[in-house]
């Protein structure tokens, strides 16, 4: 048998992949992989934003806890009506007062639609997007005891329209009737 006999056998026995079949074989991993990164992408990217969504919604909530523990033991609330700050007047006997009359200022500082509720200018929560949260109803004598109304709507992404809104309301205990 002549070399170039042998060489056609050994050429038509072996067998394996045209490029054209690698190429095809590319491009489609190519698109599923494409696909799945978008996937896990878009799910961080929700993940993270939910994260954050929660995180400023318990800040507001441990926020206004603290607020109402001082409100309860406060003797008055200036000024009246709604507005983006308050203050806060804590008699001796109030644990937060540290044993002498204290006052202590709430507001809502920032600009466009992103707010921080502080008390005396430490932030406590974070992503409110109403700078008049603070609505003070003095007590009327002989009927009523004095009432805080605080609005919280926290959203991260003002733009997109979903809000959490946390609303309390809070009396003044040792305010007179």
């Amino acid at each position: 048998m002549s070399s170039l006999r042998k060489l056609r056998r050994l050429v038509a026995g072996e067998s394996g992949y045209t490029l054209m079949e690698l190429v095809m074989v590319l491009a489609i991993l190519g698109i599923v992989v494409g696909a799945l990164t978008t996937l896990f992408v878009g799910a961080t990217n929700a993940e993270f934003e939910s994260n954050r969504r929660f995180q400023a919604q318990q800040a507001a909530r441990i926020a206004i806890d603290k607020m109402r523990r001082e409100i309860h033991c406060a003797s008055a609330i200036t000024p009246t009506g709604a507005t983006n700050s308050i203050s806060v007047t804590l008699p001796s006997q109030c644990p937060s007062a540290g044993g002498s009359q204290t006052i202590v200022t709430y507001d809502t500082a920032g600009s466009g639609q992103r707010f921080q509720l502080r008390r005396n200018g430490v932030n406590l929560a974070d992503y409110a997007t109403l700078q008049n949260a603070f609505n003070y109803t003095a007590p009327v004598s002989g009927t009523s005891l004095g009432k805080l109304r605080v609005t919280l709507p926290i959203n991260t992404k003002p733009t997109n329209g979903r809000e959490w809104r946390l609303v309390a309301d809070m009396v003044l205990r040792n305010t007179t009737r």
